[in-house]
């Protein structure tokens, strides 16, 4: 990027949707349900239940669709870079073609909404694509498009794609979908009060006690009973399922920019490759589509963003000419988690419970499992049939044998950061050493603090340690927040949560008069 050229921080789907004001909880609530997050899992479980008749109130801790799937790459398919031939060996044929026809039927299920329901999302129909560039990993493609089918997707192996480069081959799927996802939730929130459910926002959900009855706790300090929980706020906030020793969180960085309509291509395209490279169009203006391109996937808490946002863009100037010319770059970053046996956990949350469900592990594929889950979850607590693969995403299920090295590995990972950052000397030494606009870990009378250096020199300090389970937070200096590198927590310069597990904010430290821990 040249520099000259408007660089917008912000998403493009929260750029260009207005913002929502949904009331704070004040007052004690019973419902029927208790849906714990308003992303995408947690209203379409919400319209879901409401369609079924249920009384329904959705708790947020922020504004609806502003978190997670506010910031989401918003891919819409039931391709998943090359996940069939993997699925096809770790769960059978049978496995993966469940998940082919959940994730399908979840495709269809979001087209099928926004006609029902008089929403414009801006949804396209279109194939999507996983390309390679290596003509040494042809055969991993034609495998894929053998199992994608087998599994009953229409999916085939090409050489020839709309890219302005040249590809060794791809996988390509039929019937796929594209759309503007937060127009989409906005409306189908806006359909859920409409029907008689509740949406709550700024009502931080800090405890849950499971029972015959569920009792919630709020930050405000009200209560909520409900019958069922469902806890769609993608990082599970309640350790009680354990689910977090199962989940790896990950970031990845996204830039757009409007282009003529010629230069963007019709298709989604995905490669899977070391570095992941994703491209597609959207709907911008009547002139022009928005080139969405998406990569450098990295964990939170592993710096250098800004230098990973210079590369993804640098990549997308060389390689799709539009892009280089464009008038305007949006950049944003999502988040997601990936399961330890590349399968979402959708359903009871742990053996021990019959009331409390949970939706996460959606491995970058939240758009289609988002609304996958609103499905299963309702079949689970409205009764009724349940879908073919309720078993495949059961949160109890034992670990297959073949994850036993990749759950070894997460939690190595988590435990090295957790005791090696305590071994760390230190980051910065002094206060005075964090340059303005930045922030760093900074050992002050023997506590590791957080301290960030706004851009007129004033300093903010906060406790370094994450209130989840206890990590050392690290700055991400494209965002201007701390992270956890531990279980994806997030937090702003002020300690305030930016991003569960985490349902406390870092603790404010007045340095250096506190003592010692």
């Amino acid at each position: 990027m040249d520099g000259k050229r408007p660089t917008i921080d912000e998403s493009y789907w929260m750029a260009t949707t207005p913002g929502t004001r949904y009331p704070a909880a004040d007052t004690d609530l019973t419902a029927d349900v208790a849906v714990v997050g308003g992303g995408i899992a947690g209203l379409c479980t919400a319209w879901e239940l409401v369609r079924a008749g249920l009384d329904v109130v959705v708790l947020e801790a922020d504004r609806i669709a502003a978190g997670v799937t506010g910031y989401t790459t918003a891919k819409l398919t039931a391709l998943h870079g090359l996940g069939y031939a993997r699925l096809e060996a770790r769960h059978g044929a049978e496995g993966a073609a469940l998940y082919a026809l959940s994730q399908q039927d979840a495709v269809d299920r979001a087209a099928e909404l926004c006609d029902e329901l008089g929403i414009d999302a801006d949804l396209e129909r279109a194939a999507a694509f996983t390309y390679l560039e290596d003509p040494g990993r042809t055969d991993e493609l034609r495998a894929e498009a053998e199992a994608a089918r087998r599994a009953g997707l229409d999916a085939s192996f090409v050489t020839e794609t709309e890219l302005p480069f040249p590809v060794a081959g791809a996988v390509r799927v039929e019937r796929q979908a594209q759309f503007h996802p937060r127009r989409f939730l906005l409306a189908l929130a806006e359909r859920i009060t409409a029907a008689g459910g509740r949406i709550h926002e700024r009502t931080r959900v800090t405890g849950l006690r499971d029972g015959v009855r569920c009792r919630l706790s709020t930050e405000g300090g009200f209560t909520v009973e409900a019958r069922d929980t469902v806890v769609a706020t993608h990082y599970p906030v309640f350790d009680h399922t354990l689910l977090f020793t199962r989940l790896k969180p990950r970031r990845e960085l996204v830039v757009a920019a409007p282009v003529s309509s010629g230069d963007a291509p019709g298709g989604m395209y995905m490669s899977p490759a070391d570095r992941v490279r994703s491209v597609r169009g959207a709907p911008y203006d009547d002139e022009r589509r928005l080139l969405i391109v998406t990569g450098e996937t990295f964990e939170p808490g592993a710096g250098g963003v800004r230098e990973r946002f210079a590369r993804l863009e640098a990549w997308a100037g060389e390689r799709l000419p539009g892009f280089a010319a464009a008038d305007r770059v949006y950049r944003w970053a999502a988040q997601d988690n990936d399961s330890s046996d590349h399968l979402p956990y959708v359903g009871h949350a742990h053996p021990g419970t019959q009331h409390v469900f949970v939706a996460t592990g959606f491995g970058g594929w939240g758009m289609s499992n988002g609304v996958m889950a609103g499905r299963l979850l309702t079949a689970h607590i409205a009764g009724g049939p349940r879908p073919g693969w309720t078993d495949l995403y059961d949160p109890r299920r034992l670990p297959h044998v073949r994850e036993t090295a990749e759950l070894a590995k997460y939690q190595s990972d988590v435990a090295r950061r957790f005791v090696g950052d305590r071994l760390h000397t230190g980051h910065v030494d002094a206060v005075d050493e964090v340059p303005p606009g930045s922030g760093a870990v900074v050992r002050l009378e023997g506590r590791r603090c957080a301290v960030y250096r706004d851009e007129s020199g004033e300093t903010r300090v906060v406790s370094a340690r994450c209130t989840h389970l206890g990590c050392l937070v690290r700055f991400n200096d494209a965002e201007k927040v701390w992270e956890c590198p531990c279980h994806g927590s997030r937090f702003g310069t002020d300690g305030a949560v930016l991003h569960g597990p985490a349902t406390r904010p870092l603790e404010p430290r007045d340095r250096p008069e506190e003592p010692h821990d």
